[in-house]
Formats: C-alpha cells, sequence, structure tokens
C-alpha cells in the first residue's frame, strides 16, 4: 500500500514487506483463568486464527507457540520462564518477528523486544497490517488510517516526522516548553481531526459516485468468508485457469482482484476481501466495516465456509450478521451462493450427510459443496456464478457484416457469445448476452442490433 509510513513502524514494515520470518505466539487464559473470557472458541482454534491472518500480509510462520496463562504480568504479559522460553524459540529459528495474539500495553510490547531482541506486535496491529494492505476505497483507507492513528498514540515509541513533513515541516513544531511526547500527542490529534472531516465529505458524496459499474468492464463477484475459511486458495484455484493481465492492467497491480472466465466465456471480476475475524477490537470494526466497502457493490457475493471446521455455524451466523450490517441480504439467493470449503476433510459419513442437505434446499438456493485443494464441485460453482449472471442479463441479436472482423472481436470481448449463425453473404447473425449495464454500448456499436 502506498500510504507513506502509515502501518507498523518503518522497520516491522519493512519485515512484513519481505516475508519476514514470524513467530506467532497464542497467549490464552487456562481453563480458571478463562472464566470471564468472551472468546467462545478454543486455544488451538484461536492460534491458528492468528497463523491464518498473520499469512494474510505474507509473513513466513517459523514457529508458533501456544501458551496458557493462569494470570497476566503487567510488565510482559507472560511469566518469566515463558518469556525467556520464546526468547530461545526466537533466537533458533532466527524470528524477525513476534505476533503476541493478544492486546499488549505500549510497555509490554517495549519489554518484550528487548527480551526477544526481534520486533513484537499484538493482535490489534497484526490486524491493523491486513486492512492498510485491503483498504481499497478513500473510506477505507481513511478509517484505517484513523485507527491506526488512535492506536499509535496510546504507544508513541517513535517521533512521527512523517506527520512534520505533511504539515509543511519547520522540525520544530512544539512550543519552547513542548516535550517531545507531548507535541507527537497534540500532531496525531490534529491528524485525527482532520481525518474525521475528510471522512464526513467522503460520506457525503458517496452516494453521488456509484459509478463502479462503468469502472469495472465486467460484473463483480466478492468472497467473503471467516480467516481460514479457504478464501484465498479458492481465489487461487478460480483465477489460475487465466489471468487476463493484459487487458486489465489492476490485475498485475492488485493481488486481490481477476479477471475469471466462466464456462460459456463471459468474464467477471473476482475480489477477494479481508477475512471476517472473531474478537474483532472495538477501535477496528468501522475499519473493517470499510475495508468491505466492494461487496456492497458487488453483483453476486460468494460467502465462503469451513464445513470441516467445529465452529462453522458461530463462524456463519457472525458472518450473516456483518453482511446484514452492510445491507446486503444473507438470504437473498438471486445474490449469494454459499460455498461448502474443505469438502477434502470430511468424513465419508459427514460428507454424504452435507450433500443430503445441499439437495434439500431449492437450486437457486442450493450451497455448493467444494474444495478448493482438489478442484472438486469448482465446475458446478462456476455454474452457479453464471446462472447468478444470466437472471439479470439482457439477449441481443447482432448482425455482423462479413468485413467487420473487429466488431466480431469487439462482441467477443464485451458479452456471452450464444450462437453464431453464417449468412450467405459471409455475414454472422450473432446472439449475445450482455449486462444491462452494457446494452447501450452494444446499440451504440451495432444500431440494428434488438
Amino acid at each position: 500500500m502506498h500510504h507513506g509510513d502509515r502501518g507498523l513502524d518503518l522497520e516491522a514494515r519493512a519485515a512484513a514487506a519481505a516475508g519476514a520470518r514470524a513467530l506467532v505466539v497464542g497467549p490464552y487464559p487456562n481453563a480458571r483463568a478463562a472464566q470471564g473470557d468472551t472468546n467462545l472458541r478454543g486455544p488451538q482454534a484461536r492460534l491458528e486464527e492468528a497463523e491464518g491472518l498473520a499469512r494474510a500480509i505474507d509473513l513466513d510462520i517459523v514457529a508458533t507457540s501456544l501458551v496458557l496463562l493462569a494470570q497476566v504480568r503487567p510488565a510482559t504479559y507472560l511469566g518469566k520462564g515463558k518469556v525467556e522460553e520464546i526468547a530461545s524459540l526466537v533466537k533458533e529459528n532466527e524470528a524477525e518477528l513476534v505476533i503476541m495474539d493478544c492486546a499488549l500495553s505500549p510497555v509490554q510490547q517495549r519489554n518484550l523486544e528487548k527480551a526477544f531482541s526481534a520486533k513484537v506486535i499484538d493482535r490489534t496491529g497484526l490486524i491493523l497490517e491486513i486492512f492498510g494492505k485491503r483498504a481499497r476505497t478513500r473510506e477505507g483507507a481513511l478509517q484505517v488510517e484513523l485507527a491506526h492513528l488512535s492506536y499509535q498514540k496510546s504507544r508513541l515509541v517513535r517521533s512521527w516526522t512523517h506527520l512534520e513533513r505533511q504539515r509543511g515541516g519547520f522540525g520544530f513544531l512544539g512550543g519552547p516548553g513542548e516535550t517531545q511526547i507531548e507535541t507527537d500527542r497534540r500532531l496525531i490529534q490534529e491528524r485525527m481531526s482532520r481525518i474525521e472531516k475528510d471522512l464526513e465529505q467522503v460520506k457525503r458524496t458517496r452516494g453521488l459516485h456509484r459509478k463502479k459499474r462503468q469502472d469495472a468492464p465486467y460484473p463483480v463477484v466478492a468472497l467473503v468468508g471467516y480467516t481460514n475459511a479457504g478464501k484465498s486458495t479458492l481465489f487461487n484455484r478460480l483465477t489460475q485457469s487465466e489471468v487476463f493481465a493484459k487487458d486489465l492492467l489492476f490485475a498485475t497491480l492488485d493481488p486481490t482482484l481477476r479477471a475469471v472466465k466462466l464456462p460459456h466465456g463471459a468474464r467477471i471480476i473476482l475480489s477477494d476481501t479481508v477475512g471476517f475475524i472473531s474478537d474483532l477490537p472495538t477501535m477496528l470494526v468501522s475499519a473493517f466495516r470499510a475495508t468491505l466497502e466492494e461487496v456492497i457493490e458487488a453483483d453476486v457475493v460468494l460467502h465462503v465456509r469451513d464445513v470441516s471446521h467445529e465452529d462453522t455455524e458461530a463462524q456463519s451466523a457472525d458472518v450473516e450478521r456483518i453482511l446484514a450490517d452492510l445491507g446486503v441480504e444473507p438470504h437473498d439467493h438471486r445474490r449469494l451462493i454459499e460455498i461448502w470449503n474443505k469438502a477434502d476433510l470430511l468424513s465419508e459419513e459427514r460428507r454424504a450427510g452435507l450433500l443430503q442437505a445441499t439437495m434439500s434446499r431449492p437450486a437457486e438456493a442450493r450451497p455448493v459443496l467444494v474444495s478448493a485443494i482438489t478442484g472438486e464441485g469448482i465446475d458446478t460453482l462456476l455454474a452457479a456464478i453464471e446462472s447468478r449472471m444470466a437472471s439479470e442479463r439482457k439477449l441481443l441479436r447482432v448482425k455482423v457484416p462479413a468485413a467487420d472482423g473487429a466488431g466480431l472481436a469487439w462482441l467477443y470481448e464485451n458479452g456471452e457469445v450464444l450462437t453464431r449463425k453464417a449468412g450467405r453473404d459471409g455475414s454472422l447473425t450473432i446472439d449475445i448476452r450482455v449486462g444491462p449495464e452494457r446494452v447501450k454500448r452494444v446499440l451504440r456499436r451495432f444500431p440494428d442490433a434488438r
């Protein structure tokens, strides 16, 4: 992302960019300490989620460590023995970054960095990093920056020189009696107030700028789902057959947008979104919603579920609740397809049961059982996407003169050619299906189309 040195401090950002060697630590309360814990998921599931989050920013996970705590130590979060144990894990695996899946105070973070001789980030820092990479809209970028500033405001572990630069920078912004930390705090507060004003503006004008349909050459299909539901694997599976880097500049610029060809030739843009996260820190909720803005705009939404996971029902309910908050009706089957992923991990019995369950639902509301790893069910999924697209699309009959090779190529490029019949004079009669937003373009190019 090119938002200056927002994100983690510079050295961590550089590390994160280079696929740094990272160690993931899950310090969770043990059974006795967990009575007041709001997270109902088991420690192992929580550690796996943290690992999935770290992978989302391409870190190289060299080791993980599950720590069950009886109590939290004010200075280092972990007890002395555990700190030493992890320090030697860091050394042995040459880890540059330690991710603590908990909320650390600035003091705890600094003390652990000293003890581990490595950069340390907590859960909030990690999630902010992911959101920063995924925020595609102006609102998303602003919300993430706002969350980041309020996070940093409580830390203030470095001087905010880039903020001074943005203010025309004299390097001595504070009054004579002001300490560096106070200056920093005031700068951050000013920047936050400015972003809040910008956000008001963006939200006011957003309604006027819904020009996504014209921007995107093809209909947009968005993937949503829990972290580790297998969204990215499915995204890669669906897009590996053909990557149209040549006619979609952004396909090479944005790793989370790709063009995909459906069985009958129509193309869609597949958009991979940020994964849903359990126990999202409150300060990140609006940033998370803003990074999902493209889901609101999508023509079709694919809700990817890991049906092999013991919490699959709870996860599904979480996702549906957030979709509903975003104004996407989770049971609107004209627009939403539920994907039951990780079929390869199911026992024969469970698979048979799930297949039975999918068949008992009406065809248009049927979930698709797939395995992104083996490719099972992918054809069924593509056909389901195609049928959702077809229901909205218009059929046109176009006559293309024999000499108009470019016109024929244009039709293939801009719609789904269903049939072609050659006339005696060498002309072609083409039946083509196009999205409602493209009818005018076809009529401009071929005024006799009907």
